[in-house]
């Protein structure tokens, strides 16, 4: 099979998609997958936000010390709010990637590139764009959950829920609290989607080929269930690479949106903060924590993704 042919086998484009389907069968999926995976983002907070004296510095003891404390309702803690916010950030992600997707492919097919190549370049500009678009209602939803992900812990203010964040950040800051390291956010959230989605789009291709599927011959179309293999695999990849690339600016915008006023900081300051503390290490505080979340999140979103596209298909 050809590797074109196989990009049109595995790939289902945004024009052959039910969207009203697409969007209320994606929620309920995606909101399936958070529920799964959010403690990841407690833990991994966490251990970012925590100071020299902070007891709890690895991942087993800052689960110990959440169970211990709070049960598995600990480990939940912003939930609410993450979900709430959740929808509509989807909805604006994924509509702007697939739209985006398509017209990057076109703008990039004249330069000849590779396939992998050209594979990365789109899917690393479509996920740069949706990023983008998101962020204006990611943001304050990240900043309330984060609060309330380390309330009580490290000296950190406790809350009564994300309504009492959000009447303390207004009273205290304004608006323009909810957009706390908005500038970092950008600066992290899209390079880590522009280089998951460029690591994803173009290992697919390279798997593809390792396995004799990019080449011009004809042959059988590939498995459902070598799709998803191939498929996991990519998000495993895309999910590791961005971590390890993002993880110290990710560090420094948790700690600027955590921060109460009367410890507020500049990003300049928590720098200078976490290299006497801790030396350069300390910007890879919650690696480990972020990089199994990444990767896992990476395999079990991109596998409901693609298969949220099949099901969501039109007949042709």
């Amino acid at each position: 099979m050809a590797a074109s042919s196989l990009g049109q086998t595995t790939e289902i484009n945004w024009d052959k998609l039910d969207k009203t389907k697409f969007y209320v069968v994606g929620a309920g999926i995606f909101t399936g997958v958070t529920v799964a995976l959010y403690p990841m983002s407690v833990i991994k907070t966490r251990l970012q936000v925590a100071t020299k004296d902070t007891v709890e510095k690895s991942a087993s003891s800052v689960i110990r010390g959440i169970l211990k404390t709070d049960g598995i309702p600990g480990l939940y803690r912003g939930f609410g709010t993450v979900v709430t916010g959740a929808i509509p950030t989807r909805i604006i992600f994924l509509t702007a990637l697939e739209t985006t997707k398509a017209a990057a492919f076109k703008m990039v097919e004249p330069f000849k590139f590779s396939e992998p190549s050209q594979a990365a370049l789109a899917n690393g500009i479509a996920g740069m764009s949706a990023s983008l678009c998101s962020q204006a209602v990611f943001v304050p939803i990240d900043v309330i959950s984060q609060k309330l992900m380390v309330q009580g812990y490290s000296g950190h203010e406790k809350y009564n829920g994300g309504l009492d964040v959000a009447r303390k950040i207004i009273r205290t800051d304004g608006i323009r609290g909810f957009y706390r390291g908005f500038g970092l956010s950008v600066m992290t959230y899209s390079p880590s989607s522009a280089v998951w989605w460029a690591s994803y789009g173009s290992s697919q291709r390279v798997i593809w080929r390792l396995l004799g599927q990019g080449t011009d011959r004809e042959g059988a179309a590939p498995s459902e269930s070598t799709i998803m293999l191939v498929q996991a695999t990519g998000g495993i990849i895309a999910g590791a690479t961005a971590s390890c690339i993002t993880t110290p600016l990710d560090t420094i915008k948790t700690r600027l949106q955590v921060m109460s006023l009367e410890r507020r900081s500049s990003a300049r300051q928590v720098v200078k903060s976490l290299i006497k503390d801790d030396g350069w290490t300390g910007f890879y505080r919650g690696l480990g924590p972020r990089f199994f979340s990444m990767s896992a999140w990476g395999t079990t979103m991109i596998l409901a993704y693609e298969y949220l596209k099949r099901l969501c298909a039109k007949d042709e």
